[in-house]
């Protein structure tokens, strides 16, 4: 192992607690409405600083490092450029959030790298500098940085720090890959719900407009959800695949975990409203 690898960077996954629509804007992007919390469940990322510029990535899946738009090199990229630094990084990334799932996997590995080379490069800059860069790299990561539970608006950037009940979830993974950008090109996903004040939204019935529209498209979204809204109020996430229950505690997810079919996956995670990463750093 190298001697100066700084190891167990957490990069957690997100849940979207509701997902409204609001409209479509002229650029194409759409206007929304969300509330993201994070869950105990992450992937892990290691570091070893060297003086020579080179980035590089490992992984065990060979899907990850051979993607040339892998978001955890751009996010190293975008560092070093930002600051001109000469300093680069081996990486290394346990991989456990399933990709392609709307829980945030990609986003997140981006924010863990900018946040933690930010620390170990010492480039010294701000959280709202380094959410700009992720910001460039995908309208989900400086909810990630930011490391705090948050009411969005806009395309997902517009954040307001909230507290949201800490549940238990049992999160289940369909074994397929939801492309966004289908789902925000159908024609009939509805883009019409009025925006409302966070004090209503945190108060009103929460639902994803995304979710009929995917289960329809793909039955195993379908399945998973037909399954685990007879144990709990269950929705999808972000633009899916997976889906969560909610519970009181982790007993009860336990419990409805143990009676899973076969042909479905998942896993049970505790809810938080600071995320691991930001604990992480508080406890450096």
């Amino acid at each position: 192992m190298t001697s100066n690898r700084s190891t167990a960077w957490p990069a957690p996954a997100k849940l979207n607690l509701f997902l409204h629509v609001n409209g479509r804007r002229a650029d194409g992007y759409h206007e929304l409405q969300t509330l993201f919390q994070f869950i105990d469940y992450c992937d892990y990322l290691d570091f070893a600083v060297n003086d020579s510029g080179k980035l590089s990535l490992h992984s065990e899946m060979e899907a990850v490092v051979a993607n040339s738009d892998n978001l955890i090199l751009k996010a190293a990229k975008s560092l070093q450029e930002y600051t001109g630094t000469h300093q680069g990084a081996e990486i290394w990334l346990d991989k456990k959030l399933p990709m392609g799932g709307g829980i945030g996997g990609g986003s997140s590995d981006a924010a863990t790298t900018l946040v933690a080379l930010n620390h170990l490069w010492q480039t010294q800059l701000s959280q709202d500098e380094l959410a700009k860069i992720g910001l460039s790299l995908g309208a989900d990561v400086p909810v990630f940085i930011n490391g705090l539970a948050a009411f969005a608006e806009g395309v997902g950037e517009k954040l307001i720090p909230v507290e949201a009940p800490e549940n238990w979830y049992l999160i289940l993974t369909p074994d397929v890959h939801v492309s966004t950008a289908e789902v925000f090109n159908d024609p009939l996903l509805p883009r019409d719900t009025p925006k409302l004040s966070m004090n209503d939204l945190m108060s009103s019935d929460w639902h994803n407009d995304c979710q009929p529209r995917v289960a329809e498209r793909y039955p195993q979204v379908a399945k998973a959800l037909a399954w685990l809204i007879e144990y709990a109020p269950s929705r999808m996430t972000g633009t899916g695949a997976c889906v969560f229950g909610i519970f009181d505690t982790r007993q009860q997810a336990e419990q409805v975990f143990a009676k899973l079919p076969a042909g479905l996956c998942g896993f049970i995670a505790k809810g938080t409203n600071k995320s691991p990463l930001a604990l992480r750093l508080t406890q450096r």
